[in-house]
């Protein structure tokens, strides 16, 4: 091998050493405005603290992202690639790669009969048309409605540090799903044998296709869905998205989405009664595991119960 080769290949080592486009890390970092140093996110609670946000309402850690995904700022997974853990940087994102320079023509009159009377003051966040927008004033009839993002035309700069590299898959998928929920999700991966329909190939030309039943293993992330996250609007309009999304990072065949129903207080009770008003119409369908009973008399003596 030549000079220049030995070089070439001494550079590309160069550029594959420390982490990569597709690595998991745990990233904690804080971003502020770069003109006047407006806090905009934080992973660090004394951070959250100290500018009064409210710290009972979310949890700050650490966050689990992919490099390459876009799960934070271009400019700032550019800098982490070729890092290792335990590295700090310091990037400043241009407003062009963060929230968009600022657009004049985005303030715009509307009749203030769109929006809701609570919401009808300088400073109020409103949603018209499918746009997000923030009220400047309202005079009369009219309301003038900047629908720039807030953070529009600044630049912001991220103070990071690279806390860990995440290996374990189970840790990988709650990554995943907690950059869209903040709830605590129980979860784990196991292989099970799932019977599915193949195509059996012919060496007959022009033959019909056939199929038969195969076992086949399957890994499967099972997620056991709290209460929290049923009713979550996110969570119902994009969970096919969003699961594709760990299928695919993760490298599991399929997930499955367990409903978890918690025992109430009382609801024994309630049962109880129940079960005794059903009382004799449930034991002509308990006879007829022991018997042989025709299931037309039991359907009569159902329903004769049910006048009763």
């Amino acid at each position: 091998m030549g000079m220049s080769d030995q070089q070439e290949a001494d550079d590309a080592d160069a550029e594959d050493a420390g982490l990569q486009n597709g690595d998991f890390i745990r990233l904690a970092y804080t971003a502020r405005t770069v003109d006047d140093g407006e806090l905009v996110d934080t992973t660090d609670a004394e951070v959250a603290e100290e500018e009064g946000v409210d710290t009972e309402e979310q949890e700050f850690a650490p966050r689990t992202i992919v490099l390459g995904e876009g799960h934070i700022f271009g400019p700032v997974e550019a800098d982490i690639v070729g890092k290792e853990v335990g590295d700090t940087g310091s990037v400043v994102v241009p407003a062009t790669e963060a929230f968009g320079e600022y657009d004049d023509d985005e303030v715009r009159t509307v009749s203030a009969d769109k929006i809701a009377e609570d919401d009808r003051y300088p400073g109020a966040h409103v949603d018209i048309d499918g746009q997000h927008g923030h009220v400047e004033t309202i005079i009369g009839g009219r309301a003038r409605v900047d629908f720039n993002h807030v953070l529009a035309g600044e630049d912001i700069e991220y103070e990071y540090e690279v806390v860990s590299e995440v290996t374990d898959r189970v840790e990988r998928s709650q990554g995943l799903l907690s950059m869209y929920f903040d709830v605590d999700l129980d979860m784990r991966i196991e292989t099970d044998e799932v019977e599915e329909e193949a195509e059996v190939h012919s060496d007959e030309e022009d033959a019909e296709p056939e199929f038969e039943m195969q076992t086949v293993e399957k890994e499967t992330l099972y997620i056991d869905q709290s209460p929290q996250l049923q009713f979550n609007q996110q969570w119902m309009m994009g969970k096919q998205q969003i699961l594709q999304e760990v299928i695919d990072q993760v490298g599991v065949d399929r997930v499955i989405v367990q409903e978890v129903i918690d025992g109430m207080g009382g609801m024994g009770g309630m049962m109880g009664g129940m079960g005794g008003g059903m009382g004799a119409g449930m034991g002509a369908v308990e006879d007829a595991l022991d018997e042989d009973v025709d299931a037309d008399d039991i359907v009569e003596e159902l329903e004769g119960t049910a006048e009763e």
